[in-house]
């Protein structure tokens, strides 16, 4: 429908960074940046007709070269954590970046997030824009040669659609993700608390003071964990539960219901009628309440603060090589990474 690119910034070595801005004519807008492959804005028309920003972020690229939080961001090699940035892989031990405190964090010191990607958009009734990444073989100490395609579309049932794929030239680990921050009242809204989910999870990990899995998973009946019926964000985000203690809110994998692609969380704000369904074939999601956001002044002029976004991490389980009943985040030489995450909007 339409699809436009501007200079958004240039980095410290010269290199420019583009924005692109993509809509599909059917009240559906982003704007994605080729720095991080981030998503700056997403535009959803409420039930007012209102068109709203449903994502936090930033203004300009300088500020996003300082990006705690992650905001927006596509997240590799590996989402997530790995205690004590090892693994072991075909009686192998490797040692990647250690970048929160002792363990690894969402790819190392300079994930993929860090990273100026290769773009090409494609105009039409679904705009897409696809995104290349070439990753060294050893890069922040992950084996094999790494040929990642990522592709962002906006659908014509109002979905931003992103499809993850990857190839590799030697037995690898690949957990890749997207971090964005929801907030279905606006970036400004406010609070989550109001806001409802439901999560089709009768199970989740229980995390240790690192916010590491334990290797345990636990049912999420009688526990703040239980979003198999719809309930607001903020009833239980300050229960007086170990694990919502421990974290300010919630920070926890949820392994999803089912297999193959298929609906794995509803949120809606009911002010203004927005909802946002998930879909996914990944096997597990991280619910993460914004609990560390940095308060501050971010995109727009607006003060951000804790507890004032959302986001729905579809996964691999964290730190998932030290347990062998998680499901596996091995990619094999020669065997493709594919994986498809939708966020769909309905105005109800």
């Amino acid at each position: 429908m339409s699809i436009t690119k501007n200079i958004f910034g240039t980095m410290p070595d010269g290199q420019e960074v583009y924005v692109y801005s993509l809509d599909n004519g059917r009240g559906l807008s982003a704007e994605i940046i080729t720095y991080g492959g981030i998503v700056k804005n997403l535009y959803v028309n409420d039930a007012n007709g209102k068109k709203t920003d449903v994502v936090l972020g930033r203004d300009t690229l300088e500020a996003y070269l300082h990006n705690d939080g992650y905001l927006g961001a596509l997240i590799g090699r590996h989402a997530n954590r790995i205690a004590k940035g090892k693994f072991n892989l075909n009686g192998r031990e490797y040692t990647v970046g250690t970048n929160e405190g002792n363990n690894s964090l969402h790819g190392g010191y300079k994930g993929f997030d860090k990273k100026v990607w290769e773009a090409n958009a494609v105009d039409g009734a679904e705009p897409s824009l696809i995104l290349i990444l070439l990753s060294p073989d050893g890069e922040e100490g992950f084996p094999g040669y790494l040929k990642v395609k990522v592709v962002y579309t906006l659908t014509k049932n109002n979905a931003l659609k992103i499809e993850y794929n990857a190839l590799t030239n030697e037995d690898t680990v690949v957990n890749l993700t997207n971090h964005t921050y929801f907030n279905l009242a606006g970036h400004a809204g406010g609070t989550i608390d109001n806001q409802i989910l439901q999560i089709n999870s009768s199970f989740y990990t229980p995390n240790d003071i690192e916010c590491m899995p334990t290797g345990e998973v636990l049912s999420v009946t009688g526990t703040p964990f239980d979003f198999r019926s719809p309930k607001p964000m903020g009833q239980d985000i300050s229960a007086d539960f170990e694990q919502i203690k421990m974290f300010g809110g919630y920070d926890h994998n949820f392994a999803l219901e089912g297999r193959g692609y298929r609906l794995a969380a509803t949120a809606q704000c009911v002010e203004n009628g927005i909802t946002m369904e998930v879909y996914t074939d990944k096997p597990a999601m991280q619910l993460y309440t914004s609990n560390a956001l940095t308060r501050g002044i971010y995109k727009d002029g607006a003060e951000y603060d804790a507890h004032q976004a959302y986001c729905l991490e579809t996964q691999y389980f964290p730190n998932a090589m030290e347990h062998s009943h998680y499901p596996s985040p091995i990619l094999r030489k020669n065997e493709e990474y594919k994986f498809t995450t939708e966020y769909r909007f309905i105005v109800k």
